[in-house]
């Protein structure tokens, strides 16, 4: 029985070096979020003479706690303080709405602000002329953010620049001094933010775990503000996660040596028979 107790054991601590592992090779991936691994306890039965059989990875769970935020000056560079993701839809037949907060944007050549695997942000209809506010949080009416080459009202007024607000309002100035809004970031939010499945390069998509996703503006409650020039790096600590390391191996070790004494216990017990 010992056998199988500490395989189950090397097998955990192969799991969390994994889990660590991954979280050491993204230290510097933009707005990743770590990873810990959570373990629980085997038992076949109850009593008072009850032995435990071992250990299994229950599940990951991913920390979305804060990540560093770094200065750009870049305007399409966003970034999210509190909790909250951006909304992005992928191109295609087949096109799929994820969230991120890997704030990396920019325009392609159709003019479409678009993250760095080239989805385009999400934003929220607004008066042009208006406060910022958005005039619908529902889902069906998101639509993507075009960036103009000139004025809507006057085709030889070319565009001046672009400004982003920390409620996400995005903001178009024209050589005319004209100043319209383009539409609200679509900020979202979900009632269990860790139920959501990871996609790679920092996006996620919603599940019956996280629940549907809730849309409103910046600045507002649990959809985080959002800082223009400003981008999340990874919040992975190296310093706990190479402690982590360090742990996990002495526990593989451990359980490596429980299997060599029981090993050499039941030779021993051979030998004597023999």
């Amino acid at each position: 029985m010992s056998f199988y107790v500490s395989l189950s054991g090397l097998k955990g601590a192969q799991s969390e070096l994994s889990v660590v592992s991954n979280n050491v090779a993204n230290v510097s991936s933009m707005a990743f979020k770590k990873t810990r691994a959570s373990f629980g306890d085997i038992f076949a039965s109850s009593g008072p003479t009850a032995v435990g059989q071992g250990v299994r990875m229950q599940n990951t769970v991913q920390q979305f706690t804060q990540g560093t935020l770094e200065t750009t000056d870049k305007t399409l560079d966003l970034a999210i303080t509190g909790e909250g993701f951006f909304t992005v839809k992928s191109v295609g037949v087949d096109s799929i709405v994820s969230y991120t907060r890997n704030g990396a944007f920019g325009v392609d050549k159709d003019r479409y602000v678009v993250d760095t695997t080239g989805s385009r942000l999400q934003v929220m209809p607004t008066d042009p002329d208006g406060d910022g506010t958005p005039t619908s949080t529902d889902p069906a009416a998101l639509t993507d953010l075009v960036v103009p080459k000139v004025s809507p009202d006057d085709a030889t007024v070319t565009l001046a620049s672009i400004s982003i607000s920390e409620t996400g309002l995005v903001s178009a100035t024209f050589a005319d001094g004209s100043v319209k809004n383009l539409g609200v970031i679509a900020m979202a939010s979900f009632p269990n933010q860790e139920g959501l499945r990871q996609q790679g390069d920092a996006h996620w998509t919603a599940t019956n775990r996280s629940g549907e996703a809730d849309y409103g503006a910046g600045n507002n409650g649990a959809f985080g503000a959002v800082r223009s020039g400003t981008l999340e790096r990874s919040n992975v600590d190296i310093t706990e996660e190479l402690v982590a390391l360090i742990s996990a191996q002495r526990n593989f070790q451990a359980n490596a040596k429980a299997i060599e004494t029981a090993s050499s216990m039941t030779q021993t017990i051979v030998n004597m028979r023999t």
